[in-house]
């Protein structure tokens, strides 16, 4: 009686590296659809997405074309030499004020656990108020 095991033939295709550095550099192309590339070249894009985190961490963190994040020098005043709040002006006289396009976008502030996220159209008085009672409170 043989009793030899016999091992299943391994089935997984094997891909040329020159293949995947190519899709994966189709990939990171601005509004590329990485299902759609996948589909095209005939892997799972689930493969592609797996190819594509894997360059991208050998590559490093900043090299996503995105520029690098800049931190900026930051004073907290003690609450005895914060200036007094200022009252924003009334509605009639902000209106009066020339309109100035204010771009929207997210600020976050990380300070003793707390996070504060400023959404919008985030202005100049508004930073400052925020700024004010976060020196209070601190």
């Amino acid at each position: 009686m043989d009793k030899r095991v016999t091992k299943p033939q391994d089935t997984r295709r094997r891909h040329a590296e020159d293949f995947k550095q190519a899709l994966v550099r189709r990939t990171l192309e601005p509004g590329a659809s990485v299902a759609a590339i996948a589909q095209e070249a005939g892997v799972n894009a689930n493969l592609l997405f797996n190819w594509r985190r894997l360059h991208l961490q050998a590559q490093g963190p900043s090299t996503c074309g995105k520029p690098a994040a800049v931190l900026l020098p930051v004073k907290v005043l003690g609450s005895e030499s914060a200036p007094e709040p200022v009252t924003p002006p009334p509605a009639a006289a902000a209106a009066a004020l020339p309109h100035r396009a204010v771009p929207a976008g997210t600020i976050e502030i990380d300070i003793n656990g707390a996070r504060v996220r400023l959404r919008g159209a985030v202005d100049e008085t508004s930073i400052h108020a925020v700024l004010r009672a976060l020196a209070r409170v601190t």
